[in-house]
């Protein structure tokens, strides 16, 4: 299903004229498997994209409403995690199967702002990725989508605003959580932030 994935998203970048660049903060390297790849959410092109950096199976997870969107429902009925944002219940159960999932050695796709962010601004981050990394004690991989935003704002592939261009994307260093407790969840958790918010400053230029 991954693999699928993979074509689907070159299907998609290339019918789409876009061209996403990968850049890695200090080194290439492959992705430690399993792992909790925690990124900023500011386009539906982010999760388009992972298969770009990801090389091994990896399972999203993502709010319910895209369980009415055809390029993605399939994908999230058959294999990955929707999550009904409202529902305290629904959410612990999300977080459950995920553990199941690294449990089984995949990795896991997690938007710690838990809904795309207008304009590409960083919202605050929550703590179930945080705690699920310290839980399982995997690392965490940061990835930043700089701009996908320019080239497909919220509002899905059908409703809103596109255009064809260069996606940059910046994948950081892996962070280890082992012999972390609960208690160095939130400097983890600010640690990633800082990270991403620092790249967004670099690349725009200006606070965001």
């Amino acid at each position: 299903m991954f693999k699928l994935k993979r074509v689907w998203a070159r299907i998609i970048s290339i019918g789409s004229f876009l061209y996403p660049t990968i850049t890695y903060s200090k080194r290439k390297y492959k992705l430690p498997k399993p792992c909790i790849v925690v990124s900023n959410h500011t386009s539906y092109l982010d999760i388009v994209f992972v298969p770009f950096y990801v090389d091994h199976t990896a399972v999203f997870m993502g709010k319910d409403e895209l369980l009415k969107i055809p390029l993605f429902k399939y994908f999230f009925v058959y294999f990955d995690i929707p999550v009904k944002r409202k529902s305290i219940k629904d959410s612990h159960n999300a977080f459950k199967k995920a553990g199941d999932v690294i449990g089984a050695k995949r990795t896991m796709i997690i938007y710690p702002e838990a809904t795309i962010s207008p304009n590409g601004k960083l919202k605050p981050f929550k703590n179930g990725a945080f705690k699920l990394a310290v839980e399982k004690q995997v690392p965490i991989v940061p990835v930043v989508n700089l701009n996908n935003w320019h080239f497909l704002q919220n509002g899905g592939f059908l409703k809103s605003f596109g255009s064809p261009g260069f996606p940059k994307i910046i994948v950081g260093e892996p962070i280890s959580t082992i012999g972390m407790s609960e208690e160095n969840i939130e400097e983890l958790k600010n640690k990633v932030f800082t990270f991403t918010q620092q790249e967004l400053q670099k690349f725009h230029g200006t606070k965001n």
